[in-house]
């Protein structure tokens, strides 16, 4: 069971999806606007937000960025918008995932599934070991990641993709490998991967260019290793 709060404005949307969570077992909150997400989110830990753009007092966008400065709650986008450049905007101001309306509830539950089992493994494992690959700290436990001393302000994907592969140095991983064990999906876009892995090389003082720890081999994978 999770602790879930719906954002939506539309009562026929909400109710929708009110019902099917809570059949599901989930304890479900729901709100109409980004001000009162807000509030309820100070206030109660939820385990994931699922997010409309279209909200009456706030653009949905912005409510994340206001989101993500008081929590690290996983939060999936509900967005009729399907604008490729603005999807890739909402995963770099901290979504987890997104859903282009129409959905299906199950396709939901597939999406809260995967994403609920990411945040729970990556807070979930008492005794991890810190993870060093040159002048790269990273610390599952306390979820921080350090290069040569100096804190790396990353997103929550961009940390458990960067964890591991920093648990695997030297070791290519395939984008399939990726999706199924960061992304705990399937199937998807290699371009949200190649999205999030150059956020991580600009984070880590590198391009794909000129690389230092993250190194591309065209058609096989990525891999971590220290510069040599």
């Amino acid at each position: 069971m999770a602790r879930v709060l719906v954002v939506e404005d539309d009562q026929f949307v909400r109710s929708a999806l009110i019902r099917h969570l809570s059949d599901a077992s989930h304890s479900v909150r729901s709100v109409g606007t980004a001000l009162e997400a807000l509030r309820e989110v100070a206030q109660i830990g939820f385990d994931v937000v699922i997010l409309d753009l279209g909200l009456p007092d706030l653009d949905g966008a912005e409510a994340l960025k206001m989101l993500r400065g008081i929590t690290d709650v996983p939060v999936i986008i509900a967005t009729a918008r399907d604008d490729e450049a603005e999807i890739v905007r909402l995963l770099n101001d901290g979504a987890d995932d997104y859903l282009t309306k129409p959905f299906s509830v199950e396709h939901l539950s597939a999406r809260m599934a995967a994403v609920l089992r990411r945040s729970r493994a990556a807070g979930g494992e008492p005794h991890a070991r810190v993870l060093r690959v040159g002048g790269l700290c990273v610390d599952p436990l306390r979820r921080r990641a350090e290069l040569d001393g100096a804190v790396l302000d990353l997103t929550r994907r961009e940390f458990d993709l960067l964890a591991f592969l920093a648990g695997r140095p030297g070791v290519v991983v395939s984008r399939r490998e990726l999706l199924a064990e960061v992304w705990q999906q399937s199937y998807g876009d290699d371009q949200t991967i190649d999205v999030h892995l150059s956020w991580l090389r600009r984070k880590l003082g590198e391009t794909a260019a000129a690389p230092r720890y993250l190194h591309t081999l065209r058609g096989v994978g990525v891999k971590l290793e220290p510069p040599r």
